[in-house]
């Protein structure tokens, strides 16, 4: 359908759906970060299976329709593709969202999300372990890899909620809190009781309505990005890492601004990992929907690609766990430095990578 139509009304489309997904990610953030706290989740766990997965709605759209339709190196493409550049999302995130002098890294100071970056890590592997298995191994329609990438996010899930009250032994965090400016902490303030007033059922109403927004307006904008790239000649694997990936990421880098403005960090990083650890789990709903294994059918960037994913974040888990507060350029933190011109010498990598 998106084909058909002429090169300005793709154009439109494209803006109109990105301020729907903008305006829709400020409200995902708002009511995650309220149902976080009235179901007792905590930030990190609230932001990896609440706002994660409702940032993610287009990208099972995406699937769902390419496992229907038999486009597999499309399915693959969006799943592994997307994960590199979501995790460049944190280096926007540090330089226009914590918007003082300490790193995004140091603010979101949290053992669990180190645990989620190593669950992210871990499920990129298992997936780059099971583009080398043949197309013929499959169990009920579905390749060992990725039932085997399920199991580990479910484990994941739970070993994270024990992290939150159940770990043998502590870490001595600073407070954040205790440097915020007046004009800080009279806005946290502000939000605290804003949060306050709403009800729980409203904010299950607002998050419910802004993820339907999301999942139509994210899969019209990866749509008729596509159809603007083969309109303009630009398409090709440069273009999806690029361009169409981060048109993609809007909804993560909505939220995460949102969420980094009003102070919830942990929230930011978590909407981030969470994301990039659930997006391999749809190689089951691709699998299902094809009927046949997905993930050996992978090309040679969709490896490269996934590699990159797990480089940088290792990467983050190491400015998370030494938490240095020193900024690059006024505004970035040396891991978020890092990521960036990692992932910018990678993407012209892609170039020389052969039958990409």
């Amino acid at each position: 359908m998106f084909q058909s139509l002429p090169l300005v009304a793709l154009i439109a489309i494209f803006i109109v759906a990105a301020i729907a997904v903008w305006i829709a990610g400020i409200q995902l953030s708002n009511s995650t970060d309220i149902l976080s706290d009235r179901f007792h989740l905590g930030q990190a766990l609230g932001g990896l299976i609440l706002l994660a997965i409702a940032t993610n709605l287009p990208e099972i759209a995406i699937t769902a329709t390419a496992g229907l339709t038999h486009n597999l190196d499309i399915a693959t493409g969006n799943i592994l593709g997307g994960i590199a550049l979501q995790t460049v999302v944190l280096v926007i995130l540090d330089a226009f969202g914590a918007r003082r002098k300490d790193a995004l890294s140091h603010l979101a100071s949290s053992i669990e999300l180190s645990l989620e970056g190593i669950l992210v890590i871990a499920v990129l592997v298992i997936s780059i372990m099971g583009t080398q298995l043949p197309q013929g191994v499959a169990f009920l329609r579905m390749s060992p890899s990725a039932l085997l990438i399920l199991v580990v996010w479910l484990v994941g899930l739970w070993l994270l909620s024990k992290a939150r009250k159940d770990l043998p032994w502590q870490i001595k965090e600073q407070d954040s809190k205790l440097n915020l400016s007046p004009q800080d902490s009279r806005k946290q303030q502000k939000e605290k009781e804003k949060k306050q007033k709403t009800s729980t059922g409203r904010a299950l109403l607002i998050f419910i309505m802004a993820s339907v927004i999301t999942l139509i307006a994210g899969a019209a904008l990866e749509f008729s990005g596509d159809a603007i790239a083969k309109d303009t000649g630009l398409s090709g694997v440069l273009f999806g890492a690029t361009v169409l990936a981060a048109a993609t990421s809007l909804p993560e880098i909505s939220t995460g601004l949102q969420s980094t403005w009003i102070g919830d960090y942990e929230l930011a990083f978590s909407d981030i990992f969470g994301g990039n650890a659930f997006l391999p789990v749809l190689f089951i709903l691709a699998d299902l929907l094809s009927g046949q294994a997905v993930l050996p059918q992978a090309q040679k960037s969709d490896i490269y690609l996934a590699s990159l994913g797990c480089l940088l974040t290792a990467v983050y888990i190491y400015g998370l766990i030494f938490r240095q507060p020193k900024q690059l350029f006024h505004r970035l933190g040396i891991d978020s430095t890092t990521v960036l011109c990692t992932y910018l010498i990678a993407i012209i990598g892609i170039i020389f990578i052969p039958g990409k």
